[in-house]
């Protein structure tokens, strides 16, 4: 399974209630940062989840509202017993901007491995197959798609009739090939059919483009911009290339998603859920994310 927190739903500036854009993501006790806004390590510590197991840190674009938390969430993590390496991930500049953030920082006790990104590249963190891909918002910006593969089932019958002892069963279910009475016996030859692993993706700061279709196929979850509520803001949102509410979804709506979570607000939607019906007109299982908001996805079926 995958849970999901959304630690920051803001967008532009901080509000009482509503802390800058980040996402927290956690698979098998591992963490993944999407977007480190002010506010994060106060999000972090309320969701509870901690610091130390963080191995990757995403960064869709270079606005200070998506990365002006970075160095106090660093300097958090440099006061647990972490030395491993924590990779950072971003657009093309993310060394001049971390260089530049981190005037502020002390050295870190462990090291810090930057990627820059130009779209369309794959790479893997906690057990995620990760996809970033280009955004329209007048600056580098990247969306990610992540997925999380899921093994084909064992099948005991077909284990039984290829004589595999009982004891060695563990052993294919874990992907390790076994011998028996001088035989090789591989995993997929005791495995029924491929079964549908867990898929999201995120992405804001943009106005509909066709890679959030295409890159948000047939996903559990759309985590999309919902920067402004209602038509009539439709002028700043095409000025400042964002999203209304009813355009995100028409994302979600065409992409075949499962369920679209809006967030990254806009500091005159005082209430997002007002505007809700404006999205879920479009897309009906739509729902507006709130800072500490968290959620689970978990496989289908057996």
């Amino acid at each position: 399974m995958i849970d999901l927190c959304t630690l920051g739903t803001g967008g532009s500036m901080p509000m009482p209630d509503r802390a800058l854009s980040s996402l927290y993501v956690r698979v098998n006790g591992r963490l993944l940062l999407v977007d480190c806004g002010e506010g994060t390590q106060t999000g972090v510590r309320r969701a509870g989840w901690g610091f130390v197991n963080v191995d990757a840190i995403l960064i869709t674009h270079f606005h200070a509202d998506h990365c002006g938390g970075l160095p106090g969430f660093l300097l958090s993590i440099a006061k647990t017993p972490r030395t491993e390496p924590i990779h950072l991930y971003g657009p093309v500049g993310l060394r001049q901007v971390v260089s530049g953030l981190c005037v502020v920082c002390p050295p870190m006790p462990y090291p810090m491995i930057l990627h820059e990104l130009h779209g369309g590249e794959t790479f893997s963190a906690i057990g995620l197959t990760i996809t970033c891909f280009s955004l329209n918002h007048g600056v580098p910006c990247l969306g990610y798609r992540f997925e999380l593969p899921r093994a084909a089932a064992f099948d005991p019958e077909k284990a039984r009739a290829l004589k595999v002892p009982l004891p060695l069963w563990r052993l294919l279910q874990q992907g390790e090939a076994v011998d028996v009475d001088g035989r090789r016996v591989e995993p997929s030859q005791v495995t029924g059919e491929p079964r549908r692993g867990l898929s999201f993706l995120f992405a804001t700061d943009t106005r509909p483009v066709p890679a959030l279709v295409e890159q948000g196929r047939d996903v559990d979850m759309m985590i999309l911009e919902g920067m402004y509520g209602d038509e009539a803001k439709r002028p700043q949102a095409l000025k400042n290339r964002h999203m209304l509410f009813e355009e995100a979804a028409g994302m979600a709506r065409n992409a075949g998603a499962r369920a679209l979570t809006l967030t990254h607000f806009s500091p005159s939607l005082e209430e997002p859920e007002a505007y809700l019906p404006n999205a879920q007109a479009v897309f009906p299982d739509t729902v507006c994310a709130s800072d500490g908001l968290c959620m689970t996805l978990r496989y289908q079926g057996r």
